[in-house]
This record gives C-alpha cells, sequence and structure tokens, in this order.
C-alpha cells in the first residue's frame, strides 16, 4: 500500500527538497502541495493525503488553524507539525488541534520517513530528546498556572490503574508499544489494549496528546 503525503509550507524550497526525499520511497508518494494553510484546506488533494507535512509558522492561515480546519475535512488524517525550537512557540497549541506529532526541520532525513511511517499507523512522533526538550519548554508555564483544565486533568489522571499509568509515563518516554511490553513483561496485545483504555479516560484523541497530558500534568 502506497501512502499519500502532502506537504505544506511556505517555503519552495523546503516543499521540494521534502518532495524528492519522500517520492524516493516505492511505498510513499506526494500527492499534494501548497504554500500556506488556507491553499492547503481548500485543495482535494491535501485534504485526502494520509499524512500531512504541515509548517508552522505561514502567511494567510498558519499550521495550527489549517490542522484543525483539516481535520474537521477529514477526521482520520494525520498532521506532523515542522517547527524549529527557538522560535516556534506554537507546536503544543498545534498538538491540541489534533497534531499527530511534530519534528524539528533539522531532523535528519531517515527521522523524517520513520515519522510519516508512525503516524500512519497510529504511532506518535515524540520520541527524539530534542522533541522532549521542547515539549517541556512549552508545557512548564502550563503547570505553573491553575486553571480548571489543570484541574480536569488530574481528575482525569486519578482514574488511571496504577498499570495504566505506568504504560502512560512510558510512552512519555517515546517508548514504542514493543519496548512498552519489553520493560513490563506483557504481551504487545496488552499495551495496546492499555493504551486505548488510557486515550479513553485522559479523553486523548492518540498518543501525542496522551503525552502531552503527562507532560502537563507533571508525571514526567
Amino acid at each position: 500500500m502506497t501512502i499519500k503525503v502532502a506537504i505544506v509550507d511556505d517555503q519552495q524550497l523546503i516543499r521540494s527538497g521534502l518532495s524528492m526525499l519522500i517520492n524516493s520511497r516505492e511505498d510513499l508518494t506526494v500527492t499534494g502541495e501548497a504554500s500556506d494553510g488556507q491553499q492547503a484546506v481548500n485543495s482535494a488533494h491535501i485534504r485526502s493525503a494520509d499524512v500531512v507535512l504541515m509548517d508552522v509558522r505561514m502567511p494567510i492561515m498558519d499550521g495550527i488553524a489549517a490542522t484543525k480546519a483539516l481535520l474537521e475535512h477529514n477526521p482520520g488524517i494525520k498532521i506532523i507539525m515542522l517547527t524549529t525550537f527557538d522560535l516556534d512557540q506554537y507546536a503544543l497549541d498545534a498538538i491540541d488541534a489534533g497534531a499527530s506529532g511534530f519534528l524539528l526541520k533539522d531532523a535528519p532525513p531517515e527521522q523524517l520517513l520513520t515519522a510519516i511511517d508512525s503516524v500512519y499507523h497510529g504511532d506518535a512522533v515524540i520520541a527524539p530528546s530534542t522533541t522532549k526538550r521542547l515539549l517541556e519548554h512549552l508545557v512548564t508555564p502550563k503547570r505553573a498556572t491553575p486553571s480548571a483544565e489543570n484541574d480536569g486533568d488530574l481528575a482525569a489522571l486519578a482514574t488511571l490503574t496504577a498499570r495504566e499509568r505506568e504504560v502512560l509515563e512510558a510512552m512519555a518516554a517515546g517508548l514504542s508499544n514493543a519496548e512498552i511490553a519489553a520493560k513490563l513483561f506483557v504481551s504487545a496485545t496488552t499495551v495496546k489494549t492499555h493504551v486505548g483504555k488510557v486515550l479513553t479516560k485522559l479523553g486523548a484523541r492518540d498518543r501525542v496528546q496522551a503525552v502531552v497530558f503527562a507532560y502537563r500534568t507533571g508525571i514526567v
């Protein structure tokens, strides 16, 4: 099966480079490109893609707004945000909006291709240490501010069993289902069941939102 990938970035050079990289794999194909979020939302080729590589900072419509709009059209679409560490303060908002993960723009090509495979199969893209540092950088201000959202997060956290909390902590550490299974000495099927229960109890759309929850509540 060929994975359909779309690229949304306001820099032509980046779009061209990503397109060449993606099309170099027989099981990946670029089906659409756009230079801003509004173009992406208006493009049937992008709306029907399996995975979208989305820049956060763009003119006319940014990546956060475009992510929300694309998910309204196609709830099953997977979106990977492309961001920079020092300048971009929007990555957490993008994850909250429904993105399936994010990568730094200077990530190695192999990491990008692996990320496309991962989100397509329902996993998260948060394992690299640079990404985890970015999550901590963005989530820390939310931890320090009491709010109804924080109260709700803690209430949801309290519904997890001890084993489910272990699974959440392992997810937040960037472990795959197979790695969690090895760590906890259980089967991958059991881990998948636990992950599903964690997502349901936390009201998380996917693993990425669950990990953001873990950072936001301070358990990581």
